[in-house]
């Protein structure tokens, strides 16, 4: 049988907040049933950096995450709207306002759902490897960031024992150094996370 799209029948914003949007949908799906109340959050896409040092260090920032209620190490990111902003010139702002990295050139690594059951919006990667530090950060005033720089060699070590735990990151990281940064060490230490992950 042929696989087939859900059929929306009505939708209504139940919160509509600058920071918080949630959209209630009343959908049929291929079988005939109605759902009434089909809730979706519908937030803004994502743009996430993942830049390279001269010297190769990734650099990370750490952060707390009140969702979670933890203080995490992630790859540089932040929200746009992609009806307003392209994903790149949101990433280069996003990273350069983080980190004080400056960065001339970003590569596209790939788009991915962030949470496809519930949420709408997409996250966009990026590669930076011709990054330069100016110094000049431009936090929020609800940002409190610290940046890290963490050798290539020691991410496996760090993704391994959990430190690294952001989904969009993750995904970042394996992207990149299963395609770029293949070496004996490297190897060794992602296939010692891969057997962890068995």
């Amino acid at each position: 049988m042929l696989m087939q799209k859900w059929k929306l029948l009505d939708s209504e914003f139940v919160v509509n907040h600058r920071w918080c949007r949630v959209r209630r949908d009343r959908v049929e799906l291929p079988s005939g049933e109605v759902v009434d109340d089909f809730f979706l959050n519908v937030r803004p896409d994502i743009a996430l950096v993942l830049a390279i040092t001269p010297d190769g260090e990734i650099i990370f920032v750490r952060q707390y995450r009140h969702g979670v209620g933890e203080i995490l190490l992630e790859l540089p990111a932040g929200a746009f709207e992609p009806e307003v902003e392209e994903a790149e010139a949101a990433a280069k702002r996003e990273f350069e306002e983080e980190t004080g990295y400056c960065v001339d050139r970003l590569n596209k690594i790939a788009t991915l759902y962030d949470n496809p059951v519930k949420d709408t919006n997409r996250v966009h990667l990026f590669l930076a490897e011709d990054v330069t530090y100016s110094g000049e950060r431009q936090l929020d005033r609800t940002e409190e960031i610290e940046v890290v720089l963490v050798p290539i060699s020691e991410v496996p070590g760090k993704l391994r024992s959990g430190e690294i735990c952001v989904a969009g990151t993750i995904a970042a990281l394996l992207l990149v150094l299963s395609a770029r940064f293949s070496t004996p060490l490297l190897d060794r230490e992602m296939e010692h996370f891969k057997f962890a992950m068995d």
